[in-house]
C-alpha cells in the first residue's frame, strides 16, 4: 500500500457522557487544556506552538444556548513554540510586545448551537487591538473523574489574519513570498469542571 492510499489513524476511543445536560457554570482545567495555533514559515513548512499560562470560565445553557458565555484570559509571555529564540522574538516589539501587553483576552458576544456543535462568536484583544471571531466547536463528551469533578471536554479551531491585530512583522524571501505567513490556525482542547 503506497503513502498516499493509507487509511487514516483510528481515532481516539469514543467520548463518555455521564451527563446528558451539561448546564451550568465551568473553570477551564489548564492542566488539560491546550491553547495552541499554527503558522506557515518561509511558505515551507508549518511552526506550532501554545500559551502556557491562561484561566477562564464558561457559563453553559444547553436549552438556551445564547445564555452561555465564555472569558479566557491569556499571560502573553507564556507563547512557547519550543524554540528560545523564537518565543523571544514573538514576545518582543515585533510581535506582540508581550512587556506593554501582559494579555491577551476572549469575551463572548453570541453563543449557538446546532446538533452538538457549538459555535462561539467573541471579542479577541491582542495589543489593545480587538476584533470578533468565531470558533466553532465539537464536544469530546462529559465525564466524572476520579477525585469527583464533572468535566466537559471541547475541540475547536479557526484561522484568523494576525495583521488584524496589528502583528504586521515580517521579511521577505529572496525566492518570493515572506518569512512568516499572515494566516494564523488557532486551536483549542478544552477541558472544563463544572464549579460545586
Amino acid at each position: 500500500m503506497s503513502f498516499f492510499n493509507r487509511k487514516p489513524a483510528e481515532a481516539f476511543d469514543a467520548p463518555t457522557a455521564a451527563v446528558e445536560d451539561i448546564s451550568g457554570d465551568y473553570t477551564i482545567d489548564p492542566a488539560h487544556t491546550r491553547i495552541g495555533f499554527s503558522t506557515r514559515h518561509a511558505m515551507v513548512t508549518t511552526v506550532r506552538g501554545q500559551f502556557g499560562d491562561f484561566a477562564g470560565t464558561a457559563h453553559v445553557d444547553a436549552a438556551n444556548p445564547n445564555n452561555s458565555r465564555v472569558e479566557i484570559v491569556i499571560q502573553t509571555a507564556s507563547i512557547d513554540t519550543g524554540v528560545a529564540d523564537r518565543d523571544a522574538h514573538l514576545r518582543s516589539a515585533d510581535f506582540f510586545d508581550a512587556d506593554q501587553n501582559k494579555e491577551i483576552t476572549f469575551v463572548s458576544t453570541k453563543v449557538e448551537r446546532g446538533g452538538q456543535d457549538w459555535v462561539i462568536t467573541g471579542d479577541l484583544t491582542i495589543k489593545g487591538v480587538t476584533k470578533p471571531v468565531t470558533v466553532a466547536f465539537e464536544p469530546n463528551g462529559s465525564a466524572r473523574d476520579p477525585f469527583g469533578n464533572l468535566r466537559i471536554g471541547f475541540e475547536g479551531g479557526t484561522a484568523i489574519n494576525r495583521k488584524d491585530w496589528d502583528l504586521t512583522w515580517n521579511a521577505a524571501l529572496e525566492t518570493g513570498g515572506v518569512l512568516v505567513s499572515e494566516k494564523v490556525k488557532l486551536e483549542f482542547d478544552v477541558s472544563a469542571i463544572r464549579n460545586a
